[in-house]
């Protein structure tokens, strides 16, 4: 009877071994996954998920390289073509791959894994157009000419993922002296600029209340007008304005933490994430597309046509040129000095 009690104890504390382990997740602060899908990943696992997040991409990934010598996390999803370069400068991530699902033509994450893309992209008031009889800019050299006076707004490269991707666009597109020359000229014909993507948006554009009837946004954003619209709509009030050299491809990627605690965890969240499941969930949780080839894209994203094409410098130019292009453009846009 005593040895069946030792036995039972034994197992019982192998038991709450098990599931008191806790697989930390480091995310950016727009990560959002239904607490279904969340749970699911918990019992498949038999561990805890400590959801860590750290503010935005930029922010996140500063977080792991401080504490490089004591990770916070296990595993990290967010780090994106921008930021891929600067993380494996700095040593923060375990070469990750995984063999589930097979990519869409998505550009290179080195060392992490795809989950999801999308596309930085001007988005358009339909509704102001219409009444205005403006012509929509066909070039971005159009939105430096008097008749877009006062019309854009854009946020912060400095303090904005989708404002430094717009940046990183322009710089693709039309050269690094030919994009700055733009710039200055945007300036001068009423550029407004704002902090982030919310501020934008929400109280800059016309279509929420604001002045500026042309925005920097995503290329899902007017499928999330018509999906989070409290009247059912035929079309989107919104519409993408995919102008060449004024689009950025996205794409966003997990991998694990280099000392992290539960590296075979990691691995299997990382894995986790490339399911079906969550590759469809994805796209009306956090408004990008499936990495993964093969999962149907969700209905209300026929409002949200992907660009024919985009405009992203080589990895290496972010890598090692993005700080100097944001400070040259604070300069220029904020400081108007030269």
């Amino acid at each position: 009877m005593f040895k069946k009690s030792i036995l039972l104890l034994a197992l019982a504390g192998a038991s709450l071994t098990t599931l008191a382990a806790e697989l930390r997740v480091m995310t950016h602060s727009s990560f959002s996954l239904p607490k279904e899908r969340i749970a699911e990943f918990e019992k498949q696992s038999g561990a805890k998920l400590a959801i860590i997040k750290g503010g935005d991409a930029g922010e996140m990934l500063n977080k792991l390289i401080l504490t490089r010598a004591n990770p916070v996390a296990d595993v990290v999803y967010g780090i994106d073509n921008t930021l891929i370069g600067k993380a494996n400068a700095a040593g923060v991530l375990e070469p990750t791959s995984s063999k589930v699902g097979r990519n869409v033509a998505v550009a290179s994450l080195p060392g992490a894994v795809a989950i999801d893309y999308g596309y930085v992209t001007l988005n358009i008031d339909k509704a102001w157009f219409a009444s205005s009889k403006l012509p929509l800019p066909a070039t971005l050299d159009d939105l430096a000419k008097p008749a877009y006076k006062n019309l854009l707004v854009v946020e912060n490269p400095a303090t904005s993922s989708p404002g430094l991707a717009f940046l990183l666009a322009t710089i693709a597109g039309k050269g690094e002296e030919g994009a700055f020359q733009w710039w200055g000229k945007l300036r001068d014909n009423g550029l407004k600029v704002a902090k982030g993507w919310s501020e934008a948006y929400y109280t800059d554009f016309t279509r929420n209340g604001g002045a500026r009837p042309i925005v920097v946004s995503y290329a899902t954003s007017p499928a999330a007008e018509v999906f989070y619209s409290k009247e059912k709509l035929a079309e989107s009030p919104t519409a993408n304005l995919a102008l060449k050299g004024g689009v950025f491809m996205q794409v966003e990627g997990v991998a694990r933490v280099k000392g992290g605690q539960q590296p075979a965890l990691a691995q299997q969240f990382v894995d986790f994430l490339r399911g079906e499941a969550v590759q469809k969930e994805l796209q009306t949780s956090m408004w990008m597309y499936p990495a993964v080839a093969g999962v149907a894209l969700a209905p209300v994203f026929k409002h949200a046509a992907q660009p024919a094409s985009f405009s992203n410098p080589d990895l290496k130019a972010m890598q090692h040129k993005t700080a100097a292009w944001v400070s040259r453009w604070t300069r220029l846009v904020i400081k108007n000095a030269p």
